[in-house]
Order: structure tokens, then C-alpha cells, then sequence
């Protein structure tokens, strides 16, 4: 096992050189340019340099005056020592503005990722015991609703119930207008309630795939030989299905709780854009709308740092969880 994570980790470090640095290609040729904006307003001010000459000095300033390969090691040099510079759109070092939003993405994919296992999984599992019966095709309808329903149509359709015609919460935000007069518990428990709808629309839109997932696998384990087996020796049906076919289902759902780790750090950012939740995921937005590469660039390695994570740590649980899977 050692040996096979450390090779995973080496893998793991190629990989990411060549995703950074194909992100970075990316950033530094986005439409939308800080610079060039930047530019263009202090060319304005009385007795100012001209826009060229702006566009040159911040160019030289920000490192953009050189190729995109000699950029990106200059990058990758910084990077290394945890030094990802300043965000341009926010005006302070990118470590320190992201230590500041990431925990309300967090709270929020927590919870609802809570949620989804706890909804999906047992609804999967009683749609396959219950075969083509009336629960199961209810389940099945429930599930590619969520499937299919897009969140920022959904979370709509919510606000404008929920905020607009009943005034039960607040349209955006995160707290309400006198939060600061509250007490310590009614601060969180605004900030609670600020957060249902968006907790709602994740976990609606994503108990779908997750309810299907479980539902054909538990139907594929329990059709296996060695439950017939364990039925014909007498075992009672809910040990049966609670504790042989259920741990051997827990195999092929690990993938996509290995693959939920961006998701539970990295902020739903349709979601957090709609209902303005200053997290990680709506913060990215504005920075990609105003062309802040130093914060994006850092955005988008963070999120495959924990893609490449997710994956080894579903690689590890494979031989936790199952018994016959075994890394020599």
C-alpha cells in the first residue's frame, strides 16, 4: 500500500504540472484583461500617462511582459513557496482572501452533501428491494426530476416563492441587514437561515444521480449468487440486505464520494452566484468576469489538487471497504 500511494503521489505531481500549466495558458489568454481596465481608468485622470503607456507599466508590473512558458515557471517558482501573490480585483494577497470565503463554501457543501447521503442512499436502496413497485418508480421520478433539473432554474423558482411571495428569507446574502445587532445566537441563526435555499438546491439537484447509482447496484449485488446463497441458509432479509449486500454496494459509490471532495471545498458557483453567498464559488466568479488571473489561476489548481486527491483517497478506501481488493 505504501509503495502504491507514493507512486499515485508522483503520478499525481506530473499531472498537475501539466494541468497548471495549461490553466495558466489559459488565464493569460482570457478576453476580459484587469489591466486593460485598469489602464484605461487612471489614463483618465488629469495629467496621466496614456493608455499604452499604462498597459506597459502594469504589464512589467503583473509579469505579463513575458512568454507564457518563461510566465509560468516565474508562476510555479511563487507557487511552490505558497506564494501566490495579490489579487488584483480584491487588493490583497490571494491566500488571505480565500482563507476568508472558503468556510461558508465549505459549510454549505457540507451540509448538503450530509443530506444527499442521507436521502439518497436509503431511497436507493428501497427502490431495489422494492422492484417495480409503486415505491419504486415514485423514487425513480424523484430521481431524474433532480437528474434533469437545472440548479439556477430551481433555485429561481425557490427565491421566488420563498422570498418573493412569502418573505420567508431574504433574496441574497448571507446575513440579514441587522445582523450585527443580534446576539451570538441569533447571528447564527440568521446565517442559517440565509442558507436553506441554497443547502435546498444542492441537495435537490444532486440526489438524483446518487439515488439511480445506488439503486442499480444494490439490484446488481442482490441478484449475486452468494445472496441467494446467504437467503437459502435462513438469514433474515434485513441482514441480508443491511450487511452483506449493502457493504459490497459501498464499492462503486466510494468513486463518487472520492470525486465529492472539490465539490465540499471548491463552492457550487451557480449557486453561490445566484443567491450571492460570499464563498469561494461566487468570489471566483467575479474574479473571472474581471480578468484577476493571480486568484483564478490559484482557484483552478486548488480544485485539481483536490480532484487528484479525491481520487486517491477512493483508490485507498477500495481496500478499507472491501476485503478482496488488495494493492500489491
Amino acid at each position: 500500500m505504501k509503495k502504491f500511494i507514493i507512486k499515485r503521489l508522483l503520478i499525481s505531481v506530473v499531472l498537475l504540472f501539466f494541468v497548471s500549466l495549461i490553466i495558466y495558458g489559459i488565464m493569460r489568454c482570457m478576453p476580459t484583461s484587469y489591466v486593460e481596465q485598469q489602464a484605461m481608468a487612471l489614463a483618465t485622470r488629469p495629467g496621466a500617462k496614456s493608455y499604452q503607456e499604462w498597459v506597459k507599466q502594469l504589464n512589467e508590473q503583473y509579469g505579463l511582459d513575458v512568454g507564457i512558458l518563461q510566465g509560468y515557471f516565474q508562476w510555479a517558482r511563487r507557487a511552490i513557496k505558497m506564494d501566490f501573490g495579490d489579487s488584483w480585483f480584491w487588493n490583497q494577497p490571494v491566500l488571505q482572501k480565500f482563507s476568508s470565503v472558503i468556510w461558508y463554501s465549505f459549510a454549505l457543501a457540507l451540509v448538503s452533501f450530509i443530506l444527499e447521503m442521507i436521502i439518497a442512499i436509503p431511497l436507493g436502496i428501497l427502490a431495489a428491494r422494492k422492484q417495480y413497485s409503486v415505491a419504486d418508480y415514485t423514487i425513480t421520478v424523484v430521481a431524474l426530476i433532480g437528474i434533469s433539473l437545472p440548479s439556477f432554474f430551481f433555485a429561481t423558482i425557490l427565491k421566488y416563492i420563498f422570498s418573493v411571495k412569502l418573505g420567508w428569507v431574504d433574496l441574497y446574502g448571507i446575513v440579514g441587514r441587522m445582523h450585527e445587532s443580534l446576539t451570538p445566537t441569533g447571528k447564527i441563526i440568521d446565517i442559517a437561515k440565509h442558507m436553506i435555499l441554497p443547502v435546498v438546491t444542492l441537495t435537490v439537484v444532486s440526489i438524483g444521480s446518487m439515488m439511480r447509482y445506488t439503486r442499480t447496484n444494490m439490484l446488481e449485488v442482490l441478484n449475486s449468487d452468494y445472496i441467494r446463497t446467504a437467503r437459502a441458509k435462513g438469514l433474515s432479509e434485513s441482514k441480508v440486505v443491511n450487511y452483506h449486500a449493502f457493504r459490497n454496494t459501498l464499492i462503486p459509490i466510494i468513486t463518487l464520494l472520492g470525486g465529492s471532495l472539490p465539490g465540499l471545498f471548491g463552492g457550487a458557483m451557480i449557486t453561490e452566484t445566484l443567491f450571492q453567498i460570499p464563498g469561494i464559488g461566487y468570489t471566483s466568479y467575479q474574479c473571472i468576469v474581471q480578468g484577476d488571473i493571480p486568484f483564478v489561476m490559484f482557484y483552478m489548481v486548488f480544485m485539481a489538487v483536490l480532484t487528484l486527491l479525491g481520487n486517491l483517497i477512493s483508490d485507498i478506501l477500495y481496500a478499507v471497504v472491501d476485503p478482496r481488493v488488495r494493492v500489491n
